[in-house]
């Protein structure tokens, strides 16, 4: 396993990441307790949850993968072996049943720590993350964004972060992040930090082959600010493993359960997964192989968020951290790019 600092700290996680959002729908507590028990043996050490979890949310389930998580610490007593990664959720129609605050107040903050805290049997997170902006901003998908003329939004990014280092002075959480930022959201963070707040290290956003539209301003803000991309949905809900290929549904997929997730398959994602495959199967390697080396090799990218419903899946997706693609593959990679730029943004 290969690590990285989280950006300007003494803290060293995995370049691959466990991604954990599939625990409570499509994985049971002994799926995820067997997870991550491999995970950990393969020198996997950084796990990335939220409250929100599993996904399709809903309310009987809300918080079951913490739970699953802080079950899986009580009974190995491992918790000083994993940094681990939750989020606060944003306001949203389907987060009406985790809190009624449309903001993140103070009192909101408070509240979503302290219950991740209990849910997960920990007296710390390592790093703690907005899931996604309350204001309203691009994320989630969209290609564009219209903003009312006039439309008027009190920033409160100093009280935000003024409300998270109150947890950090307690101890509760070590460091910051973000998920689902724009460029501008992530640098009105940055100019907010002092001495008395604290700076987001990581920005948790989607980066795949089938969207590389982090590489157009976010990707500078990193370089620049030394922030680290916590890359999400590498394989594009699973498309990029190429088993919804020529129209296959298997029956377990997550496309297949859940049809309404279907930001990645569009014409233009198909096409480009085809053209993908066809590349990787070219090069003795499975389109998975390619689409996860890819992401590792980039070098804004400080850990690599995946997510497996199986063990078979799991060891595929960690072993990827040892594959390095040669400069050939790469710029056949971008060619493919610039034929279907970023069919799913």
């Amino acid at each position: 396993m290969e690590y990285n600092f989280l950006p300007d700290t003494d803290v060293k996680v995995s370049k691959i990441c466990l991604g954990t959002m599939t625990w409570g729908r499509q994985n049971n507590e002994a799926d995820a307790h067997a997870q991550m028990d491999f995970a950990l043996d393969q020198g996997v050490n950084f796990f990335d949850t939220a409250e929100l979890y599993p996904i399709p949310p809903r309310k009987d389930e809300q918080g079951d993968t913490e739970c699953f998580i802080g079950k899986w610490f009580k009974k190995n007593r491992n918790r000083d072996q994993v940094i681990l990664a939750s989020k606060i959720a944003g306001p949203a129609a389907f987060t009406e049943h985790i809190r009624t605050d449309k903001v993140f107040s103070k009192a909101s903050i408070d509240s979503a720590v302290l219950k991740s805290l209990r849910r997960l049997q920990t007296d710390y997170i390592d790093l703690y993350q907005i899931h996604w902006p309350e204001r309203n901003t691009n994320y989630f998908g969209k290609r564009g964004h219209k903003y009312p003329k006039g439309e008027v939004w009190e920033e409160n990014f100093e009280e935000v972060l003024d409300a998270l280092n109150a947890h950090v002075k307690a101890g509760n959480i070590r460091h910051v992040g973000l998920s689902n930022e724009t460029p501008w959201g992530l640098m009105r963070y940055l100019e907010a930090q002092n001495e008395n707040r604290p700076k987001m290290r990581t920005i948790q956003n989607p980066y795949s082959l089938l969207n590389r539209t982090f590489e157009t301003g976010n990707s500078e803000v990193c370089h620049r600010e030394n922030v680290g991309l916590l890359a999400y949905s590498p394989l594009a809900f699973g498309v990029l493993s190429g088993k919804y290929r020529l129209g296959n549904r298997p029956k377990d997929g997550r496309i297949t359960l859940f049809p309404n997730y279907n930001r990645y398959s569009n014409t233009q994602c198909n096409q480009a997964v085809d053209m993908y495959y066809d590349l990787a199967t070219s090069n003795e390697m499975t389109l998975t192989q390619l689409a996860l080396a890819f992401v590792n090799d980039r070098p804004f990218v400080t850990s690599n968020i995946i997510g497996a419903t199986s063990l078979s899946q799991l060891e595929e997706n960690i072993n990827t951290v040892n594959i390095r693609l040669s400069k050939e593959i790469l710029a056949k990679i971008d060619s493919i790019q610039e034929l279907v730029p970023n069919p799913a943004p």
